[in-house]
C-alpha cells in the first residue's frame, strides 16, 4: 500500500514476513545479536539513547550518527537471506543494517530523518518490523501540522524511498500503555568512505 504523501515514496507491505519466519526471527535476533546502549548528542549532550541497538553489515559500511562513528559487526547469518530478498524486491543492494530492540512501550526513538552523507542524496531505508504493534509517525519537515501514521504489525515492511528524508521526519513514540517487545530492521546502503 502507497502512503500518498507530496515529495516522498512511502510504501507498506503488511505481514511481508508470514508469522511463523517472523517469530523465529525475532527469537533468533533476541538471543543471539550483541545488543548495546548507544550514546547519542542529544542537544548538545551525550546520552543513553531509549532503546537497545547493534549495527551490522559489510567492514566497509561504517556510519556517523548523532555525533557517534558506528563500525558494523558482521552480518547475522538469518539476515543474509532476507538481505538478498529485499535487495530482489527493491532493486537495490543494502550493505548494512541497523537493529532496534524496543523492550516495551518506554524505549521509543524521536523525531529524525535519515539523512546523513553517506546515504546519499535519496536513500531508499527498508524498515521490517517483528513483535509488538507501534504507531509510525511522519510529519513534513517545513510542517509539522501535516502527518501520517501507520501501526506497524509483526512482519511489516515500510519502505521510505525518493526524496522522503529530504522532506519528512519520523518517529517511534513512546507509549504509557504496557506493550511487549519490538525489534526493527532497517536496512540501507552506506556509501563506503
Amino acid at each position: 500500500m502507497d502512503l500518498h504523501l507530496p515529495d516522498a515514496r512511502v510504501h507498506w507491505h503488511r505481514r511481508w514476513l508470514a508469522a511463523p519466519e517472523a517469530d523465529a526471527l525475532q527469537r533468533q535476533l533476541r538471543e543471539d545479536v550483541p545488543w548495546e546502549v548507544h550514546r547519542i548528542r542529544l542537544f548538545g549532550r551525550q546520552v543513553d539513547s531509549p532503546r537497545l541497538s547493534c549495527w551490522m553489515g559489510d567492514p566497509a559500511a561504517r556510519y556517523r550518527y548523532s555525533g557517534t562513528d558506528f563500525v558494523p559487526v558482521p552480518w547475522h547469518a538469518a539476515l543474509l537471506p532476507l538481505r538478498e530478498r529485499l535487495a530482489a524486491l527493491c532493486g537495490t543492494a543494502f550493505n548494512s543494517v541497523l537493529l532496534n530492540r524496543y523492550r516495551d512501550g518506554d524505549d521509543g526513538m524521536g523525531w529524525h530523518s535519515d539523512n546523513e552523507a553517506e546515504l546519499g542524496p535519496a536513500p531508499l531505508i527498508a524498515s521490517l518490523s517483528l513483535g509488538a504493534e507501534r504507531r509510525f509517525l511522519l510529519r513534513r519537515r517545513d510542517d509539522h501540522a501535516r502527518k501520517a501514521e501507520v501501526t506497524l504489525g509483526h512482519g511489516d515492511l515500510l519502505l521510505m524511498g525518493g526524496q522522503t528524508q529530504r522532506h519528512y521526519q519520523h518517529a517511534l513514540p513512546k507509549t504509557a500503555r504496557p506493550l511487549a517487545e519490538r525489534i526493527t530492521l532497517t536496512f540501507r546502503w552506506i556509501a563506503p568512505s
